[in-house]
C-alpha cells in the first residue's frame, strides 16, 4: 500500500475536497466513516477529522473514541473535527456569540508554527460553524486567530495535533493548499510519489498478483472514459484475456456504435460488438415512466450481456469501471457500508453468473481517472468524452421510446454537440445533450403551419457532478444551432435552452 492520509467523514458536505485537494499534492488519501474508523497501520501517516453538520454539545453528535491515532499519527481537525478535539479534552464549546459563515481574515498567527508557515496575517480564510471554541483545555494552545474567533487554530503540546475552525480544502481558502501541503507533507513526512504513472505500474501489478495465469476477464464497455480506462489497464496486466464487451441498446448517439468500436481496435483490445437494439425497444414499448425505463432497459441489458459473457470460455472476473465516488457515496457515515448504487455496477451480474469482481479504478476520482488514461494513451476524444448516462438517450426522450423519436433526437444531439466541437466549446463544458419534450408547438415555415416536436439543449459547468451551473454559451452560437436544427431535423420547430442549477434541478430530465 502508499502512504496516505486517513479521512474520517463525520458528514460534512467538504469531505470530499479535502481527498481531491490532498490527492492534488500527490499523495494518496481514503475517506472512512468515523463509524467504521480501519485500525492504525504502517502506511497511515497521518488523519484529518472532517467537518460535520452536528454540534459537538448534541446527543447525537459523533464521539468516536480517537485514542488509537492521537500521539501516535499527527492529526489534523477541520471544523468540526478542531471542536471535537477540544471538547473531548475538557475544553469549552459553546454556541458563536457571532456566527461566522463565509470569508474572514486571520488577524493573528504564529508563523513559526509548522502548520502556520508560508502563510501571512490578513490571509482569507473560509468560515462555516456555529459553534466556537471558548476555552482551550490544558496543553492546548492557540496558533492563529480572527477579529471574531479567538481559537482559529491551536496546537496540542507534545502531540502533532492540530485543530482549526476554518475550512483549507475551499478556494475561499486563499492559502488553504499551503497549510493543507504542510500538513501533508511537512508534518506527516508524506513522499508524494502518488502519481497516474505510480498507479499504472502499481495497479498493473495487482491485477496481475489477483487474477489466475489462465482466468479471462470479462468488461462492459461503454465508449466513456471509466470504463475505456478500466480496459487499458487490464489489457496492460493480462493482453488478451480481457473480453470486452460493447452493447448497442439503441439509445446511443448518431454514430456511437460504429465509432466507439472503430476506437476500441485501434487501441489493440479484444473487444466484441453487440447490436440489441431490437430487444431494448421491444423492452421499452409503450413505457413513459423514467424509472420504469431505466428498470427496462437496466433488465435487458442484464439479458444481453449474460448471454453474451456465457460464450467466454474460462471467465471467473467481471471487471467494472467504479470509481472512487461511487464508492463513499454508497457508505453511510452513520453505519456501515451499503451496496454500490446500481447504476455505478452491473447489477445482479456477479451473483447470477458466479463471478468474482475487480475495479481498477476504485481509488480514483474522475479527474484521476482522466490523469491515469492520459498516462495510458487513451485517445483525446475518449478522454474528455462528456459524461453519458448508462440508459442513454432513452432518458432524454421524455415519455415513451420509439426508433423515430430516437432517431430525431439522435440528429438533434448531434448538431449540438459537433457545434460545441467546432467552436472550441465542448471541452469547457462539463456535460451537455439535448432532451426531446412530450409536446409540440405551432410554428410556420415558409408558408405553411407546423405543429412539431420541441428539444431542449442542456449544457452544464461542473468539477464532479455533484453539483453543477448552467453553461454561459454564447447568443450567436445558440442562434446557429437552433437554426440548424431546426431546418434539417424534421419534425422538430422549436429549440429551448435549459439554464437550471443543479441544485435545485438535476443534469438530466429524467
Amino acid at each position: 500500500m502508499p502512504q496516505q492520509i486517513l479521512i474520517l467523514d463525520f458528514g460534512s458536505q467538504y469531505t470530499q475536497l479535502i481527498a481531491r485537494r490532498i490527492r492534488e499534492l500527490n499523495v494518496y488519501c481514503e475517506i472512512h466513516p468515523f463509524s467504521s474508523a480501519p485500525d492504525l497501520t504502517e502506511d497511515i501517516r497521518g488523519v484529518v477529522l472532517s467537518g460535520s453538520p452536528c454540534s459537538v454539545r448534541d446527543p447525537e453528535a459523533p464521539h468516536p473514541d480517537l485514542t488509537a491515532y492521537l500521539g501516535r499519527v499527527p492529526v489534523l481537525g477541520v471544523c468540526y473535527g478542531a471542536q471535537l478535539l477540544a471538547h473531548q479534552g475538557g475544553g469549552e464549546v459553546l454556541p458563536a456569540t457571532i456566527r461566522e459563515y463565509g470569508r474572514a481574515r486571520l488577524s493573528r498567527l504564529d508563523e513559526d508554527n509548522p502548520l502556520m508557515r508560508g502563510l501571512i496575517s490578513g490571509s482569507q480564510v473560509w468560515m462555516s460553524h456555529g459553534d466556537t471554541i471558548k476555552t482551550l483545555p490544558a496543553g492546548f494552545e492557540s496558533i492563529a486567530s480572527t477579529p471574531e474567533v479567538d481559537v482559529a487554530a491551536y496546537r496540542i503540546e507534545g502531540q502533532l495535533t492540530y485543530g482549526i475552525q476554518f475550512h483549507p480544502e475551499v478556494t475561499h481558502t486563499t492559502e488553504g493548499k499551503i497549510l493543507l501541503r504542510n500538513f501533508v507533507v511537512g508534518i506527516c513526512g508524506c513522499d508524494q510519489s502518488w502519481t497516474p504513472e505510480h498507479f499504472v505500474d502499481s495497479m498493473v501489478l495487482a491485477l496481475q498478483r489477483t487474477i489466475g495465469e489462465q482466468d479471462q476477464v470479462i468488461l462492459g464497455l461503454s465508449g466513456g472514459v471509466d470504463s475505456s480506462v478500466a480496459a487499458l489497464l487490464l489489457h496492460r496486466a493480462i493482453g488478451p484475456r480481457l473480453h470486452g464487451i460493447f452493447v448497442n441498446n439503441g439509445l446511443l448517439r448518431q454514430f456511437e456504435y460504429d465509432d466507439v468500436l472503430h476506437s476500441y481496435k485501434d487501441l489493440g483490445l479484444n473487444v466484441r460488438g453487440v447490436d440489441a437494439s431490437s430487444e431494448f425497444y421491444a423492452a421499452l414499448a409503450g413505457i413513459s415512466d423514467p424509472e420504469l425505463k431505466r428498470k427496462a432497459i437496466g433488465r435487458t441489458f442484464i439479458e444481453v450481456f449474460d448471454r453474451e459473457a456465457q460464450k467466454v470460455d474460462g471467465a471467473r472476473w467481471l471487471a467494472q469501471g467504479t470509481i472512487y465516488p461511487d464508492v463513499i457515496e454508497s457508505v453511510s457515515v452513520k453505519g456501515p457500508a451499503v451496496t454500490i448504487k446500481s447504476h455505478h455496477n452491473v447489477g445482479g451480474l456477479p451473483d447470477k453468473m458466479n463471478l468474482k469482481v475487480v475495479e481498477p479504478l476504485r481509488a480514483l476520482f474522475k479527474d484521476e481517472v482522466r490523469e491515469v488514461g492520459e498516462a495510458l494513451g487513451l485517445p483525446h476524444p475518449i478522454l474528455h468524452r462528456h459524461p453519458f448516462p448508462g440508459p442513454g438517450l432513452g432518458i432524454r426522450i421524455l415519455g415513451d421510446i420509439t426508433p423515430l423519436k430516437v432517431d430525431l433526437l439522435q440528429r438533434a444531439d448531434a448538431i449540438f454537440i459537433n457545434g460545441l466541437k467546432e467552436h472550441g466549446l465542448y471541452e469547457k463544458v462539463w456535460q451537455a445533450g439535448v432532451m426531446l419534450l412530450p409536446i409540440q408547438s405551432v410554428g410556420v415555415m415558409g408558408d405553411e403551419r407546423t405543429y412539431e416536436q420541441v428539444v431542449a439543449l442542456r449544457a452544464v459547468t461542473s468539477v464532479d457532478g455533484m453539483t453543477a451551473d448552467w453553461a454561459h454559451l454564447p447568443y450567436e452560437f445558440l442562434a446557429e444551432v437552433s437554426n440548424k436544427i431546426i431546418n434539417q431535423v424534421r419534425g422538430i420547430n422549436r429549440v429551448v435552452y435549459d439554464i437550471s442549477s443543479k441544485p435545485p434541478a438535476t443534469i438530466e430530465w429524467e
